[in-house]
């Protein structure tokens, strides 16, 4: 593997810099590749070593949560859990975040965000049922809250509608501290068979890798990188690595991949989403203990001049990796067509366990897989508890005075924007797709019938 690769710039220090990696992560890079990387490979090493991708300042702290019991099919580590619910059914479910896209491009972030989150729902097997949102901005007073806002209602109503999955119940909350920094959290839930989960996982040397649906363009390039970063006056000047989406294209997508699952054809199957065919494509190796070899030339795109930096970087929404068996190419082309979808060999699985990434039969990239998915640097960052915490806890009410008029205090409680009615959000959503809603939203919680199945769910997301 040549250290540079003609056309690519050179990485130096301040490139490394601008890539997000701090020396101590550079020096890690150099010595799992026992050289200086290639440009590509520097871009790659960014992507899945940031906070967003590798989790490295919040996994010490996620692995002490208890996520096993009797029903538990799936736990972390896939692209969504999964709950025996009796009956032969499962319910896979996820909650995501999309912050940073959100605060740049209110609409486009929150409306991605719903996207990607549908995808890891069918990605294993289930069909999308329903959406719920947990959402943060500051006080409705301010402008920039009220325009944040209604960008981010307007995205989640506009995908989750124009995609068919019904956005059934969710909260928001307003403080000062989320004015600069709002939380867009959207959790989505399908259901599926309790004996046919699909995992992300790139099995058998030799066989084929697809790339299915949308074509890659240079959106998002370096959205997990950004979504890693911290708020500042700039943060606005980063709308270009906000993804554009398509919810029209991602139905189809759903019902060309469960068609696909539908054919016993699959073997692993992942969304291209934060760091995009980089991300799919070494997360699908280091879980299946293999490698994935692929050829960029194959890949679709929609723009003219795409270097191997910005394919492998490129978050271009409703696209997937699927793994099929050898011989199942021309019948998992027949059901992408037949969706007007993309569906086009661009790799192979190997044995190795490494990420080769050739274009035009150059090899631009050579990483063990395992090392990109699992070999993150993990951060026990220094935490305080908060002065002002213990003082609040501990501060003794009962020598308030009594309001003088009790009508007039509730009446300015109920007023207040974390407490008040949230219909003029609700009503935005399309809550009563598939006809499966029986408590509507603004209850406690929000309650679907489950077709074949005797009983029901109850969800709520509750911050």
């Amino acid at each position: 593997m040549p250290r540079t690769v003609s056309g690519e710039p050179r990485v130096s220090p301040e490139v490394v810099a601008a890539h997000g990696l701090t020396e101590e992560e550079y020096a890690a890079v150099r010595r799992v590749l026992g050289r200086d990387p290639t440009y590509t490979e520097l871009g790659i090493f960014s992507v899945m070593w940031s906070e967003h991708c590798s989790y490295k300042s919040s996994r010490l702290h996620l692995q002490t949560l208890p996520t096993a019991g009797p029903r538990v099919l799936q736990g972390p580590g896939e692209n969504a859990g999964v709950v025996d619910i009796g009956h032969g059914l499962a319910a896979v479910f996820k909650i995501e975040s999309h912050n940073h896209p959100s605060f740049i491009e209110p609409t486009q972030g929150a409306a991605t965000g719903v996207g990607g989150i549908i995808r890891d729902i069918f990605t294993m097997g289930a069909r999308p049922l329903c959406l719920l949102d947990s959402l943060r901005f500051g006080p409705p007073t301010g402008a920039k809250s009220r325009y944040l806002l209604g960008g981010v209602v307007a995205g989640i109503a506009g995908y989750g509608n124009a995609v068919g999955v019904p956005t059934v119940g969710g909260e928001v909350a307003f403080a000062e501290c989320y004015a600069a920094n709002p939380l867009v959290n959207v959790l989505c839930l399908g259901i599926a068979p309790a004996d046919r989960i699909f995992t992300a996982r790139a099995g058998g040397p030799g066989n084929p890798v697809l790339y299915v649906g949308a074509k890659t363009g240079r959106d998002g390039i370096h959205g997990a990188t950004m979504a890693s970063e911290t708020f500042d006056e700039t943060s606005e000047e980063r709308r270009p690595t906000v993804q554009v989406g398509d919810p029209f294209r991602e139905k189809l997508l759903i019902e060309a991949c469960l068609e696909l699952m539908e054919s016993g054809e699959v073997v692993g199957i992942q969304d291209m989403g934060a760091a995009g065919l980089t991300c799919s494509s070494c997360e699908m190796a280091s879980r299946g203990g293999t490698g994935i070899e692929l050829e960029l030339t194959h890949v679709p795109r929609r723009e003219e001049g795409m270097t191997p930096y910005e394919v492998m970087l490129s978050e271009s929404q409703e696209r997937m990796l699927v793994v099929v068996r050898r011989g199942a190419e021309e019948a998992a082309r027949a059901i992408f067509a037949k969706w007007d979808l993309d569906a086009v060999v661009v790799g192979r699985v190997t044995g190795d366990g490494m990420l080769r990434v050739q274009e035009g039969g150059k090899t631009v990239a050579e990483i063990p897989a395992r090392a990109l998915a699992e070999g993150a640097p993990a951060y026990r960052r220094p935490a305080r508890h908060p002065s002002w915490l213990g003082a609040l806890q501990a501060a003794d009410l009962s020598h308030l005075p009594s309001p003088p008029d009790w009508g007039a205090a509730l009446t300015a409680l109920l007023a207040s924007p974390t407490i008040a009615c949230k219909r003029d959000i609700w009503r935005q959503y399309d809550h009563m797709l598939y006809l499966s809603t029986i408590v509507l939203p603004g209850s406690d919680a929000v309650v679907l019938r489950l077709k074949g199945h005797p009983g029901g769910l109850a969800l709520a997301t509750d911050g």
